[in-house]
């Protein structure tokens, strides 16, 4: 599992926050949370819970650029929190930890074996979201409805070697990631169990194709 303070100990944890000015914040689920941590240029990490960033357009159609589990990142540039369009809601009680950017590139203590470490960790986090979002390209430029879906269970098929792919939220979460109207998803997903391409149990889906 992915972790921004592997082999550091918790006083050495505390030591590199007090060093590099870091702030905690507590929020309540589905709380609007950039009015609270919006600075020019910060750096997030997850302590706990989750979030999700939501893009409204012009016509009030609301999309999920990218869901922030526990232990993952975002910030001012990597996650285009700069755009007024742009929201970071919370989906569960989290908390939530913010560097300024500046701040942490610009450490002078780079003999500090605890930032190394976190520097290190924060890379391979980094390389970790890089891919998620190749995937979600993959998804997100195929044509029609049918084979966003089929991209999005293959994909996630792959990743974890399982006909199964548990749904990490709901239907209508789903439609807003794909970037398609839940309705004509709902067609669509229909569609595909009757030609028994795929079984629904809830946010269970199981590939019936080879």
């Amino acid at each position: 599992m992915l972790d921004p303070f592997k082999n550091i100990t918790t006083e050495g944890r505390i030591a590199l926050f007090k060093e590099l000015e870091s702030m905690t914040y507590h929020f309540s689920k589905n709380t609007s949370v950039l009015s609270s941590i919006m600075l020019k240029d910060i750096l997030g990490i997850v302590i706990e819970g989750s979030l999700q960033i939501i893009k409204t357009d012009y016509n009030g159609n609301r999309t999920i650029v990218e869901t922030i589990s526990q232990n993952s990142l975002f910030g001012s540039a990597i996650s285009s929190l700069n755009d007024n369009n742009y929201e970071l809601i919370t989906q569960e009680e989290s908390t939530i930890i913010i560097f300024d950017y500046s701040q942490l590139v610009n450490y002078s203590q780079l003999h500090n074996e605890d930032y190394n470490q976190f520097i290190r960790n924060l890379f391979e986090i980094t390389n970790h979201i890089i891919t998620m979002r190749n995937e979600r390209i993959r998804i997100l430029t195929q044509k029609s409805i049918r084979n966003k879906l089929l991209e999005y269970f293959d994909v996630f098929a792959k990743k974890y070697d399982s006909r199964n792919v548990y749904l990490p939220f709901s239907f209508t979460d789903l439609a807003d990631y794909l970037a398609v109207d839940r309705s004509a998803m709902s067609r669509e997903i229909k569609h595909l169990k009757d030609e028994n391409i795929i079984s629904v149990k809830s946010r269970k889906i199981t590939l019936l194709y080879k």
